[in-house]
């Protein structure tokens, strides 16, 4: 995915010019968590109607007090500020609004190809006699999850891939629009868990469970895992949903969903990342609404807490407030402090799986923490940083790339190559196996190129973060990125 061009930078705007542009359009609006919401323009709605007849039909129209882009969960369309304001001038000349053609025809084909696998996968429960049921809810996991909780979220076997199907149904219609496998892969004695999506990663953007929400529910737990969300409702009864990308992150496009609740506890895993991760997402959905499962040993994912037959409503109650104070106490840090005390590996950071030497010198990669690295021109500057960066890659970190010195396409060349770990110019009909899987990758790249503007950069690393929640940056490099002339200077 690219990120905007300097020839085009993605146009900000601020929540004062939103509301301001939609009262002097006369169209009514409500200020929710994240979004504003409005009456949809794309319902039959007529925003030339005055204010009072407008609103008795429902706020189907979500904008994003961020990035003022939209989307209307009636009809699901979605698009910029711009498109939002281009439809509303076409609405005022009696044209009716458009819609985007150019993304239908793969939707269209992923829905297809997900409803081939659903037809030839059996329901969990209905497996050929009970011990091959048994035995398939021990391989993942869930032997104490019940079949009426399976049924309930409609959850798959496909025997052929020894895969769990999640579906994905569309809010609107409930037509399937794409659906989640999970196999198990025994690596030693560790478990791994491999996922894969129709459509591609990202374009999946299930909120596992969104179906099975009533409108009148205004508390929801977050989780990170499909798994974690029947544990949820099985053991607590509470409205919960799972996100796509587990702690990875959270695309705004769901944020509309998610607008009804006047409570959310994230409750995403049971490791530092997961923690980490709540955090962050906690302030897209507005820190006064959220509340956070702090990980611990009595504390672990919703899953293991069913296996261990914990008290749900106990862990639900003890989470944590996500907005502090300005001012706190020691008090109110103590737990926080024990948290880095115990588990000092974790808080170490991400350590990488191919530089052992590396960890022993940095320990891992910390969110917020400023790494150098320098020396000569062609000693290997770039090409160590991308198989270092692509070493956290692999592992889930988010990482934004600004390539100033060389063209992204080379870039992706030697990152590509590197993944692979064989020269794809002598295999070239391995090439679309593996560039499918490093397109997975939540990797991203910058388009500019040689000496740039501080503050566009800064403002397209800043969009980056609220779209893609990235928690990596790599500027390679400084003197390319600021020209020769600001080399003396503090900058």
């Amino acid at each position: 995915d690219v990120l905007p061009s300097p020839e085009g930078p993605m146009p900000s705007v601020s929540i004062t010019e939103i509301r301001q542009y939609l009262r002097t359009h006369g169209i009514p609006f409500h200020d929710g968590y994240s979004c504003l919401h409005t009456p949809s323009l794309f319902t039959g709605g007529h925003t030339d109607q005055p204010p009072a007849v407008a609103t008795s039909a429902p706020y189907t129209l979500f904008i994003d007090k961020t990035t003022g882009s939209f989307l209307c969960t009636a009809t699901l369309a979605e698009g910029t500020w711009q498109d939002f304001q281009a439809n509303v001038e076409l609405q005022h000349r009696g044209i009716p609004p458009a819609s985007s053609e150019e993304t239908e025809e793969d939707l269209r084909q992923a829905s297809e190809d997900a409803r081939c696998i659903w037809d030839r996968a059996l329901p969990l429960w209905e497996l050929l006699d009970e011990d091959e049921t048994n035995q398939t809810k021990a391989m993942f996991g869930i032997s104490q999850v019940s079949n009426a909780t399976l049924k309930r979220f409609g959850v798959r076997y496909l025997r052929t891939v020894k895969s769990l199907v999640f579906p994905w149904f569309s809010p609107r219609d409930a037509s399937l629009k794409g659906l989640k496998l999970v196999r198990v892969e025994k690596k030693g004695d560790a478990i791994a868990y491999v996922e894969e999506t129709v459509p591609r990663f990202d374009s999946y953007r299930n909120l596992f469970g969104l179906p099975l929400i009533g409108c009148r529910d205004t508390e929801l737990v977050l989780t990170g895992w499909e798994l974690d969300t029947l544990a949820l409702h099985q053991a607590a009864g509470v409205a919960s949903v799972a996100l796509p990308r587990g702690a990875t992150c959270l695309p705004p496009t769901l944020l509309p969903y998610l607008e009804q609740f006047k409570r959310i506890t994230l409750w995403l895993g049971e490791d530092l990342r997961s923690w980490e991760a709540a955090k962050l997402f906690a302030r897209k959905l507005s820190l006064k609404r959220c509340s956070l499962v702090r990980p611990g040993n009595l504390q672990p994912r919703p899953l293991e807490a069913l296996n261990q037959g914990l008290n749900f409503t106990k862990i639900l109650r003890t989470a944590l407030p996500a907005s502090h104070k300005s001012i706190i106490s020691f008090r109110q840090l103590r737990e926080e402090v024990f948290g880095e005390l115990a588990n000092t590996e974790q808080v170490a950071g991400i350590r990488w799986m191919r530089f052992p030497e590396l960890n022993r010198l940095l320990k891992g990669h910390r969110r917020g923490e400023l790494t150098v690295f320098t020396g000569p021109t062609g000693s290997g500057k770039t090409t160590f940083i991308s198989e270092y960066a692509l070493d956290l890659c692999m592992q889930g970190v988010c990482t934004l790339w600004g390539s100033f010195e060389i063209n992204n396409i080379r870039l992706a060349k030697i990152m590509l190559t590197q993944f692979a770990g064989r020269r794809l110019e002598d295999q070239l009909e391995l090439y679309d196996e593996w560039a499918d899987r490093f397109e997975d990758l939540p990797l991203y790249f910058m388009t500019f190129h040689g000496q740039q503007n501080i503050k566009m950069v800064i403002e397209t690393m800043q969009h980056a973060v609220y779209m893609y929640d990235i928690t990596h940056v790599i500027i390679d490099n400084l003197q390319f990125m600021m020209g020769h002339e600001h080399l003396s200077s503090d900058r």
